[in-house]
């Protein structure tokens, strides 16, 4: 994410939390920072890493419960990912995903043609569906790459 685009987000950030009444700590910012540097759909445990490198009595947990606060006030989002892991996603806009389904790398995709996908009446099962995401699983170039050479 370039500079510009970077220092938007903490604007947007900062002005989130003092409308949820929240305090802007140094630990979300750094936090929310190191997703932003990240920019590959991280792991909470890889947040810790990068993280912990600028706060270095950082816990886990504040990474943890940071994480949910800024994907509940919609500063991220997670990815919704078929491994074991959360994924977090910088990217608040309406995009989809390509997931490799031989490393886990998330790859996001935009296309017009998968935000007008119908979405079906769930009202019979008392569902109200107010958002949705497409993900497309397959092997990304790197993995196929590798397979070809083997």
């Amino acid at each position: 994410m370039d500079k510009l685009s970077k220092q938007k987000r903490l604007d947007l950030f900062e002005k989130t939390c003092r409308s949820h009444g929240l305090p802007v700590t140094i630990q979300r910012r750094v936090i929310l920072e190191t997703v932003l540097d990240l920019d590959n759909h991280p792991t909470a445990d890889q947040v810790f890493v990068e993280a912990s490198k600028r706060i270095p009595d950082i816990s886990r947990t504040t990474v943890y419960r940071t994480l949910d606060t800024l994907t509940r006030i919609s500063v991220i989002t997670k990815a919704c990912h078929p491994g074991s892991s959360v994924r977090y996603d910088t990217r608040i806009d309406v995009h989809h995903h390509l997931v490799c389904q031989s490393c886990d790398d998330v790859i996001d995709i935009s296309d017009d043609r998968l935000d007008r996908i119908p979405i079906p009446d769930t009202s019979s099962l008392g569902f109200e569906v107010n958002d949705f995401s497409v993900q497309l699983r397959g092997i990304c170039s790197r993995c196929k790459q590798k397979e070809d050479q083997s």
